[in-house]
């Protein structure tokens, strides 16, 4: 089946503020062959890694994280913002537009020498995940893939993530 999947990518200009476009990522989850399909290449990219653990980052990075962990025998791990967890937790701060933002994983979520998948639906700017793999190293996790559903190679956001191996299903070079 050679389906393109920006197709599935909804434009919802002016969101969440003025003059920037949002790359709408619920048309794709609604459309049960477009789900099935992203989900099938998302998880040829990574069978063969012997993942141990798929961290997710909140919130559209918990969808196909969470398949993807199920269809890898990994476990699943919650990246998100501060205060959503519930245990002892560590923490990177990363800077933003303006000003910064924090993210948190539990401490005990990932063991010295897992082999984990970093998974977010979209790469912008690349704070967040860049960040996300911080926390994955400082918890002894080797990170060993960055996948995307989206990346807007526009803002530059895998020049961040040089260090990681990245990967995208669907590119965009400009809004």
């Amino acid at each position: 089946m050679n389906i393109d999947l920006k197709q599935f990518i909804r434009d919802v200009p002016d969101f969440p503020k003025k003059g920037i476009v949002f790359k709408d990522i619920t048309t794709l989850l609604k459309n049960p062959d477009a789900l099935k399909l992203t989900l099938n290449i998302l998880y040829d990219k990574v069978k063969d890694m012997k993942i141990d653990k798929v961290v997710g980052i909140e919130a559209r990075g918990f969808i196909f994280g969470a398949m993807l962990a199920e269809k890898l025998n990994a476990g699943f791990v919650p990246a998100r913002k501060p205060g959503k967890l519930p245990a002892a937790v560590t923490k990177q701060s990363y800077e933003l537009e303006y000003g910064t933002d924090t993210i948190e994983i539990h401490k005990d979520a990932i063991s010295k020498g897992d082999r984990v998948l970093l998974h977010d639906d979209l790469l912008a700017t690349g704070g967040t995940a860049k960040a996300a793999c911080e926390l994955i190293e400082k918890l002894g996790g080797n990170l060993v893939q960055t996948l995307f559903i989206i990346e807007l190679d526009f803002l530059n956001g895998r020049e961040k993530l040089k260090n990681y191996k990245v990967d995208s299903l669907i590119n965009y070079s400009s809004e």
